[in-house]
């Protein structure tokens, strides 16, 4: 017999990740609030100021997290491809047609707020990405398949980078590797990902030369431990081949990148003398402040590095500062498990989903999450580059707000249909 509620929106939602994003965007404003407090604009409410506009895009999230539970489930998966596209298209227009922020032209403004379609990609090629591997004929396993899956992730990359010259927004997609991983895309990709991430750093730390001489004799003493056949031979000659033009093009990539990027990997690899009052600032102000914090912090609104704007970006990409300095460290540790808890939790849902296309993207959903939060801050606390990515539910903008509560509630409402619906 049909449950009489079965038609309500509200029917077998999730309500523990519900509240956890509840509580999460709560503790994000209350820290807005704290990073740029005004006593001369004190209520919280004073859409003049940022806490106040962040009210705004609070309220206008939980619409849209409304709208998304009033559409049918099969509207994603129906539209998946149509919606990366209309994205897609959105961000090849936005250096054409958008205004420069910050030195990126990569924003749509509408008077005084301003839409980033750079953020709302995730979702999109969330969606497309899950649309594709769902299908009951793909094996990721297979060579053709993991070449367009890497291409729905690449295209993307490419334009966000390229076109916006918003590094850190496109590193973002790297993330959904760990999507195809649980899909069954080999092991080896993620080692020769791995090994090329340390090709890069050693590349960066030491002469090639030697770098070259390395390479030669690891693959000179693998030559000894292995059956030497023509095929092995050519494996061997293939790899050191192939590390020796990566370290080549790690230098020249590096050679022509954009001064700040060079400076930013400079700082974080400790490359020469690190200027604390120009390129090393915004990381020692940010260990400043997240250490002044102690175990208890100075107290909410009592953060002296936060109130006198030592912290450039404090409300938005360093928001894990303010944390840090007036939550101290019990404080911190508590965001950082709600966090991953709430991660936990979509991929524990992601593992009872009936339905591949929602396994998918509940996937993709806890690694983009992961991957903002572990970068975000790795950065503040300088073990990883200021490549410029909002702290989730918590870093000022509407953009970001709007596109976490996209991610999110359309898995949310995948998952309230799991067991309906076996696609």
């Amino acid at each position: 017999m049909r449950n009489q509620n079965s038609n309500s929106i509200f029917y077998n939602i999730d309500w523990i990740t519900v509240l956890t994003y509840l509580v999460l965007v709560l503790m994000g404003w209350m820290n807005i609030y704290s990073a740029v407090y005004n006593e001369e604009h004190h209520i919280i409410t004073d859409i003049s100021q940022k806490y106040g506009k962040q009210m705004i895009w609070i309220a206008t999230a939980l619409v849209l997290a409304l709208i998304i539970l009033i559409i049918d489930e099969n509207f994603y998966t129906i539209f998946a491809y149509f919606i990366f596209g209309i994205f897609l298209l959105a961000n090849i227009l936005v250096p054409f047609l958008g205004r420069e922020v910050k030195g990126s032209r990569s924003w749509f403004r509408f008077g005084d707020f301003g839409i980033q379609p750079a953020e709302f990609m995730k979702f999109a090629t969330n969606l497309a990405l899950a649309k594709f591997l769902s299908n009951q004929n793909i094996k990721i396993a297979d060579y053709k398949n993991t070449i367009i899956s890497l291409l729905f992730l690449g295209i993307p990359l490419l334009i966000i980078a390229k076109l916006q010259d918003e590094t850190g927004l496109a590193i973002v997609f790297v993330a959904f590797i760990f999507t195809l991983y649980r899909e069954g895309l080999s092991v080896n990709y993620l080692l020769l990902g791995f090994l090329a991430i340390v090709l890069f750093i050693l590349a960066l730390l030491i002469n090639n030369m030697y770098l070259f001489i390395i390479i030669a004799s690891l693959c000179t003493i693998a030559l000894l431990f292995i059956k030497r056949n023509a095929k092995n031979l050519f494996i061997i000659a293939a790899i050191g081949l192939v590390a020796c033009s990566m370290v080549k093009g790690t230098s020249y990539v590096y050679e022509h990148m954009e001064a700040h990027q060079k400076t930013r990997i400079d700082v974080l690899l400790g490359r020469g003398t690190v200027n604390l009052k120009k390129e090393g600032y915004n990381v020692n102000q940010a260990k400043i402040a997240i250490g002044s914090g102690g175990f208890l912090g100075k107290g909410y609104l009592q953060g002296t590095q936060t109130k006198y704007d030592f912290v450039p970006e404090q409300d938005t990409d360093f928001i894990f500062c303010t944390v840090g300095e007036e939550w101290g460290f019990l404080g911190s540790s508590a965001v950082i498990i709600l966090q991953l808890f709430l991660i936990i939790r979509i991929v524990f849902m992601s593992e009872r989903q009936r339905s591949p296309f929602s396994r998918i993207y509940g996937y993709g959903v806890s690694s983009v999450l992961f991957f903002h939060l572990t970068v975000n801050i790795g950065m503040t606390i300088g073990l990883a580059p200021v490549i410029g990515i909002p702290f989730p539910f918590f870093s000022y903008g509407g953009s970001s707000l709007w596109s976490f509560t996209i991610l999110l509630f359309i898995f949310i409402k995948l998952d309230s249909k799991r067991l309906q619906i076996l696609r």
